[in-house]
Formats: C-alpha cells, sequence, structure tokens
C-alpha cells in the first residue's frame, strides 16, 4: 500500500487489497490510566481468588471503592 503511487490511488488500491480505507488511517488508542489502574486491582484480586469472575469482581471493586461496573470489570477482565 503506497499513498503517492504514480498510477494508482489509494481508493483503488483499498479496493484491490479488499481493505476499507478507513481501517488504512486508523490510529489504535492505548487504555486510559484510569482502566491500567482497574486493571492492575484486578490482576492482584485475582491472583487471590481466581474463582472470581465479573460479578464478584465488580462487586469487590465497589468494596474498595471503586466505581467500576460489571461489563465494564468484564471487558478489563478479558483483556
Amino acid at each position: 500500500m503506497r499513498k503517492d503511487h504514480p498510477r494508482l490511488s489509494v481508493r483503488r488500491q483499498c479496493s484491490l487489497l479488499s481493505l476499507a480505507r478507513s481501517s488504512l488511517y486508523y490510529q489504535p488508542r492505548g487504555e486510559s490510566a484510569e482502566n491500567l489502574a482497574f486493571m492492575a486491582i484486578i490482576d492482584r484480586q485475582f491472583l487471590e481468588t481466581p474463582w472470581y469472575g465479573s460479578r464478584q469482581m465488580a462487586r469487590h471493586m465497589q468494596r474498595e471503592g471503586h466505581k467500576c461496573g460489571r461489563h465494564h470489570v468484564r471487558r478489563l477482565m478479558k483483556r
């Protein structure tokens, strides 16, 4: 994929590669500082209680005073 190709436009190159042009310009973002802190807490707790699922881990986080829902915890546990 070359943006400065003399004969093929970016649109045509993406078409030939079956690639969406939007994915060509996509820049992935990293996790926020808050999420990294939550992941560290989840990791520490998971080492102590590996049987905790997302519901129990969310309750643990709330008992510790962190505002984090079950679906958010589940997404962070997957990462």
